[in-house]
């Protein structure tokens, strides 16, 4: 007899949006797509992006974010400061062909063709909190595969300790580098058991499509218990490494974004309380859950003062 054991953040079927409400013309192709049939999401007109097949694993438990504001406000600063900016600049991305390079303390190096990665993977959709450190949040049905799974594929060795991620850095393609906002190119990191955990997403696609520009084709990170700036976008290079790398925010103001940067409503950016928050589409302010609401990535955290690793 088989017997079904779910994980710990998968919340009862009941709790779910309703399929109607949530698919809402935007059913997810069934069967896997044949290897280089997907076109490129060039386009940032989200109902013109490319669909990609998943199966569906878990709900947030609450309505999805509307399609136009998850596509449409953004915070992507390689095309400018204003959260519309992304949706009106970024088609200047060209997300095909994408070449993804994993090495560093590794076993087996990896150059991943991202096109051949998304028509072969075994993808799921998840539906996540986002949290940004802005005070402003969203639910988002991601269509991705946990990290755990690449890195395992390339046998990482017992000096890694970390996991460091950087963007693209192409001024023909991204104007917002013309502006030194930070130390370009766009860098993040994680602790080798973070990167490791079930709920860390390596991302291609949203709402069921290929990912449009703006939320950072083709491929990119989110990390649901942390901050949005951690969950780095049109990644082009993930390198394992002995020490604690450089991550962009922390480097720029270190006193404002620390390296681990979990969502704790009971430390405050410097500038701003973190206790609340606002949830795109709604009039009201809500309060902010500990670990974004999934509590059960605590046990990473054990015997740290949290007031200081925040």
């Amino acid at each position: 007899m088989l017997i079904r054991r779910n994980p710990s953040w998968a919340l009862p079927e009941r709790e779910a949006t309703p399929e109607a409400l949530y698919m809402n013309r935007r059913a997810v192709v069934a069967g896997l797509v044949a290897a280089g049939a997907l076109p490129a999401a060039a386009s940032t007109d989200p109902e013109k992006v490319a669909r990609i097949a998943a199966r569906r694993t878990m709900d947030a438990g609450e309505p999805a974010t509307a399609l136009a504001d998850v596509t449409g406000y953004n915070n992507f600063y390689e095309y400018g400061l204003d959260k519309g900016d992304p949706a009106r600049r970024a088609g200047t991305l060209r997300p095909s062909p994408w070449t993804l390079r994993v090495g560093g303390l590794v076993k087996t190096p990896l150059t991943l063709d991202v096109d051949r990665y998304i028509a072969r993977a075994p993808w799921e959709e998840r539906v996540y909190r986002f949290r940004c450190v802005e005070g402003w949040s969203m639910v988002i049905p991601w269509v991705g595969v946990p990290l755990s799974s690449l890195i395992r594929a390339v046998e990482p060795l017992g000096s890694a300790r970390y996991v460091a991620f950087r963007t693209l850095a192409d001024p023909a393609q991204m104007p917002g580098l013309r502006a030194p906002v930070l130390d370009w190119p766009y860098r993040e990191g994680l602790r080798m058991d973070e990167a490791m955990h079930e709920l860390t997403l390596l991302t291609v696609g949203v709402y069921g499509r290929r990912l449009p520009n703006q939320n950072g084709a083709p491929i990119r990170l989110v990390v649901p218990w942390k901050y949005g700036f951690k969950s780095i976008k049109s990644v082009v290079a993930i390198d394992f490494v002995e020490t604690q790398p450089e991550t962009s925010w922390n480097m720029a103001t270190p006193r404002e974004y620390g390296f681990y940067s979990n969502v704790n409503p009971a430390v405050d950016h410097p500038r701003w309380s973190q206790a609340r928050e606002r949830r795109i589409g709604e009039f009201r302010r809500r309060e902010t859950l500990p670990f974004n609401g999934y509590a059960e990535v605590a046990g990473l955290y054990a015997g740290m003062d949290l007031k200081r690793f925040f």
